[in-house]
């Protein structure tokens, strides 16, 4: 009998390291996680680049080995907006891993507030700390390594991919990928390629950026102790894989994954001019461009992790805790969520983050838990004035296994909301596009659905929390 032929992907996360062996049927093989760790001190919140380098090598080869053969082909996605420097000669890390989340360099965004439709024109992304660039130029002006390896020509910088990239693969290769590349404030959405105008506006010569190319790539070859090579040929970001996880997402539906944020897209047919939400590139291939509509919510499971540490619980235990905390009868505060700064649609770097009303360890979870889902609702109706009405949600991530956040969303939506019993979205969504789009991906995968009526109570603590929101951006 024909072994089936097999792929392994890679998923560098904010919390851990993952690799999964998926089939063409989208049946998973093997997989191994590796947690990884986050400093957080202020507006500052950083990783370990070697840690993510040896996490990654750690999962790929344990993965294959409980799979019993070496896959024939790989793929990687990481965490998009995160950015690192790097000595091109060595491959080492001139700097920390600056997250995503991480906002030291908010305030240099402040002198080009005049270009942000010409900014959100090019990229269509909104002026933000959470993007590259800003993050970037931070590093060119206040690294000392980073200032030695410019004057010394060994200098790179660019998104996290492409720096695991080079010290993955046995050919170090300085390269970068649209989905990835398009979350750092730098590059034209329209012309596929660096913007020189933007380069200039952030003091970033483009001779430090990787070269770009399309998401389908020969990348080059990652080499698994005691199992030889595989030539890696998909790189993209984990949200822009995340999308694909069903196969070829279905017109109409809004894709909703929930870890750290949670970040929503409409496929689209065409590239949209961004307002309150973002103009996103998930996919770009020689024969193929999906363009979607993103709404991204900042403090999601991050801002669980701020609860954790205001109630001084395990972060373990809180969760634990939520499911009953959701199934109660009491009524929660309300919760204006500031962590990480608000996303769409309202984008504010910083509000403060804070209860309305009183309530017990139980409610104030069940009060965050309510807030990410007023946030997705937001977006959701900024998607329906910007483009369609959805006509189904899908959720994926780590959070959508809380019942209650999934009734909750579908009361206040409207919606029927579909929550696929595999909710490890992004290997799922990767391993299909590295296996090359199979017309049959996962066509027996189980599907929970949740239809629930709007309750009094939910919308009007909902309008109450529009309200409070409104007023704390402002």
């Amino acid at each position: 009998m024909t072994e089936p032929a097999l792929y392994l992907v890679l998923d560098q996360g904010s919390h851990a390291s993952r690799a999964m062996v998926f089939d063409r049927r989208g049946e998973q093989h093997a997989a191994a996680s590796v947690p990884v760790d986050t400093r957080i001190k202020g507006d500052r919140v950083e990783q370990d680049p070697e840690q993510l380098v040896a996490t990654l090598r750690d999962c790929a080869g344990k993965a294959c080995l409980e799979a019993g053969a070496v896959p024939r082909a790989a793929g990687l996605a990481t965490q998009r907006s995160s950015v690192v420097c790097w000595n091109r000669e060595t491959g080492e890390a001139l700097t920390p891993v600056l997250s995503w989340r991480d906002r030291r360099a908010a305030d240099r965004l402040e002198e080009l507030r005049g270009k942000a439709s010409r900014v959100a024109h090019l990229t269509g992304l909104r002026l933000s700390p959470h993007y590259g660039a800003s993050k970037l130029s931070w590093c060119l002006d206040n690294v000392p390594a980073v200032r030695q390896a410019r004057r010394r020509g060994t200098l790179l910088m660019g998104p996290l991919s492409s720096f695991l990239l080079f010290r993955l693969l046995d050919e170090r290769p300085a390269l970068v990928d649209p989905a990835n590349a398009a979350r750092t404030l730098l590059y034209d959405r329209h012309h596929y390629a660096w913007s020189e105008e933007l380069l200039a506006d952030f003091g970033i010569p483009r001779e430090y950026l990787p070269e770009t190319v399309l998401n389908r790539h020969a990348f080059g070859h990652l080499r698994l102790e005691s199992q030889g090579s595989l030539p890696l040929t998909v790189c993209t970001g984990d949200q822009s894989a995340a999308l694909f996880a069903g196969g070829d997402p279905a017109t109409g539906t809004v894709a909703v994954n929930i870890g750290t944020g949670a970040f929503l897209q409409q496929v689209l047919s065409a590239p949209a001019e961004p307002g309150e939400l973002l103009a996103g590139l998930a996919w770009r291939g020689a024969a193929v461009t999906v363009h979607t509509l993103e709404g991204t919510v900042n403090g999601a499971g991050a801002a669980l992790e701020w609860l954790a540490r205001e109630l001084a619980m395990a972060p373990e235990a809180l969760t634990r805790m939520l499911p009953d905390a959701l199934a109660g009868n009491e009524e929660p505060p309300m919760f204006v969520n500031g962590i990480g700064g608000v996303g769409s649609p309202f984008w504010k770097a910083r509000i403060p983050t804070r209860f309305i009303g009183r309530g017990g360890s139980y409610g104030k979870g069940a009060a965050v838990v309510e807030s990410m889902v007023f946030l997705m609702v937001r977006n959701l109706e900024q998607m329906a004035a910007q483009s369609a009405p959805a006509k189904r949600l899908t959720v994926t991530g780590g959070l959508s296994k809380l019942d209650g956040l999934c009734t909750r969303l579908s009361a206040l939506s409207g919606l029927t909301v579909e929550r696929p019993a595999h909710r490890e979205a992004t290997g799922r969504g990767l391993a299909w596009l590295v296996a090359g789009r199979p017309r049959d991906w996962g066509a027996k995968a189980a599907v929970q659905r949740f239809r629930e009526s709007p309750g009094g109570a939910l919308s009007r603590r909902y309008r109450r929390w529009t309200r409070a929101m409104r007023a704390a951006t402002l």
